[in-house]
């Protein structure tokens, strides 16, 4: 019996390897599991915990490495776009690769070449497409982005939005949880609190900001509830 097949694109990233967990996880392993990442080789720790998944090495720049994931997975079912510069102060010190990663042109182009109507694409997006005037923003109102990394991420909307037939487009803040099962290097909030707490040092935070932090394991949660909703319509 033919499997359904999840692409995580950015696989070896928090989220990425959070997600590939949640999917290897599922009873009876009802899905088939691949994933892309940008290194060589992905960790070895990552590979033995998600057994029998496939790693793909691919340059969202570029497009290189899409079509070895066609002739060897095929048309994914479900792909989940994890794949961003998520730094701001990164995106602001080059704004010409926050725009060629996070804008996902390589990938919009390569789920064209089949027949879309049967891929769902989950996007993973950010409320920083907002301009932080006020608190508690709603899906409807209008993305002002004061920043590059904003910027990129409602580039990514308006284009997966007008060339994809299937798409859901999450709006997260940030992202919190335990540290993944290959380290990522990228600086963690509770793993930065904490490191702080520890050393006694003196921080000064924001007293005016309104964020709505979400835990990366209730954000897996509502990713494989759309890929479950998605498999169970018949798509």
């Amino acid at each position: 019996m033919r499997k359904e097949k999840v692409l995580i694109v950015g696989g070896t990233g928090y989220l990425g390897q959070h997600l590939l967990q949640g999917y290897a996880e599922i009873n009876e392993r009802p899905y088939d599991l691949a994933f892309t990442q940008h290194s060589s080789l992905p960790p070895q720790v990552l590979l033995d915990a998600i057994s029998g998944s496939l790693a793909f090495p691919v340059d969202l720049k570029s497009g290189s490495g899409f079509e070895a994931i066609s002739n060897t997975f095929g048309q994914p079912d479900v792909v989940v776009n994890c794949a961003a510069i998520s730094v701001p102060r990164a995106c602001e010190i080059d704004p010409d690769a926050a725009l060629a990663i996070n804008v996902p042109s390589s990938l919009v182009k390569w789920l064209k070449s089949f027949n879309e109507k049967s891929t769902l694409l989950i996007h993973l997006s950010s409320d920083q497409v907002y301009e932080g005037e006020k608190s508690f923003y709603k899906e409807d109102d209008i993305a002002v982005p004061v920043n590059v990394y904003g910027k990129t991420k409602v580039a990514a909307e308006e284009l997966i939005s007008k060339q994809c037939s299937n798409f859901t487009i999450l709006r997260s803040s940030i992202i919190y949880g335990p540290q993944t099962i290959s380290p990522v290097p990228k600086s963690l909030p509770i793993q930065w609190l904490d490191g702080v707490l520890a050393k006694g040092e003196k921080v000064n935070f924001f007293h005016d900001e309104f964020r709505c932090p979400i835990y990366v394991k209730d954000l897996v949660t509502i990713i494989l509830a759309l890929t479950s909703q998605w498999i169970s319509a018949g798509n």
